[in-house]
């Protein structure tokens, strides 16, 4: 046994890093994070379309819409060195979207986001007949590398302890502290956040919660001139999009029916491997309503993994999760679906008045 820590954090995505670094600021003594993988932000907060979301994306989810919008600009400040900033962000409304173009101006009207139509040049580069109209917003990329780095130097800065390449599992609990198995080691902690993602059903402690989760192809491409700096997504419906990648230097390419491959539930079990590419498909699809992508060149496709929550099926809502365990009020399961929802996680933490002693 060694001594007791004060928070165990299971995780070292986006989200588990931050926590430790707010467990710290709230006055928690020893803190940990345990990462499985060699470095942080490699899985869910690498693999993903690096999306500042500014609210468009959830016409169907007003409340998610504006959670992003009032997130949006704090992120962009607090976070501006891992910001691409000089990028152009375009929403097309496809001909038969679940949402009208109509409907779309209303919507942003509604949630104060920045909507006007396109310039004539990008509204150039659609299929005629594809798209009812697209529209200049404002939203921005991220790039995974630099928010790694700066956190980093932030856990450092802290204090923070973090093992790296390590598997962590609850192993028991009682009315004063959590257990966790870490390698051949048994550590102790007043507080476990697990901050697992795709994982948060399998690491000993059971979600009341029902989650899906997704085993989930994204392309990243070399994009055809007319599209660098362009972030284009084309909704509301089974169609797609592409966004500067900046971590790579590429675009990410990712399509709303081909792009997910598998899905389970927890009943299911946690194994869920890539079988092959549906790049053809995604590439074709894309291409006839965008045909300048004929032109861009496919890197590799990486895959991961992505988890929702069941509840948020039909209107594609992505709200944050903070989920105590009934059996064991130590233990906080934490799902962070966008990046932006740092800062709800930030206000409950503080709102809960937690402590080591809590």
């Amino acid at each position: 046994m060694t001594d007791k820590y004060d928070a165990i954090v299971i995780g070292g995505g986006f989200y588990g890093a931050e926590i430790a670094l707010e467990l710290r600021r709230m006055g928690f003594g020893r803190v940990v994070v345990i990462e499985r993988e060699q470095g942080i932000l490699r899985r869910s907060s690498y693999v993903n379309q690096a999306r500042v979301h500014n609210g468009y994306h959830y016409p169907r989810s007003l409340g998610t819409a504006e959670r992003s919008r009032i997130n949006f600009e704090a992120f962009v400040a607090d976070y501006a060195p891992a910001v691409l900033h000089e990028m152009e962000a375009i929403y097309a409304i496809a001909a038969g979207s679940r949402v009208s173009a109509a409907q779309f101006e209303t919507f942003c009207r509604v949630i104060g986001a920045t909507c006007r139509p396109a310039p004539s040049r990008i509204r150039a580069l659609f299929e005629p007949g594809m798209i009812e109209e697209a529209f200049l917003t404002r939203e921005l990329a991220f790039d995974a590398s630099r928010l790694a780095a700066r956190l980093l130097r932030q856990l450092e800065n802290a204090r923070v302890e973090l093992r790296l390449g390590q598997t962590a599992r609850i192993a028991d609990w009682d009315d004063r502290e959590v257990r966790v198995q870490v390698g051949d080691r048994l550590e102790r902690a007043a507080q476990v956040f697990n901050c697992t993602y795709a994982d948060l059903e399998f690491v000993g402690a059971p979600l009341m919660t029902g989650l899906k989760r997704e085993m989930a192809e994204m392309l990243l491409i070399e994009p055809p001139p007319d599209l660098r700096g362009v972030g284009i997504t084309v909704m509301d419906g089974p169609f797609f999009s592409t966004m500067p990648f900046p971590a790579a230097g590429l675009h990410s390419l990712s399509h709303v029916s081909f792009t997910p491959h598998e899905s389970a539930t927890a009943k299911d079990g946690p194994g869920m491997q890539p079988r092959r590419s549906n790049r053809d498909a995604i590439l074709r699809d894309s291409q006839r309503f965008l045909p300048c992508l004929s032109q861009a060149r496919v890197r590799h496709s990486i895959f991961e993994v992505k988890a929702t929550l069941i509840r948020n099926e039909d209107d594609d809502g992505r709200p944050i999760l903070i989920e105590r365990n009934p059996a064991a009020p130590r233990i906080l399961s934490v799902l962070g679906a966008k990046i932006d929802n740092i800062y709800d996680v930030r206000a409950y933490l503080r709102a809960q008045e937690l402590s080591a002693a809590a």
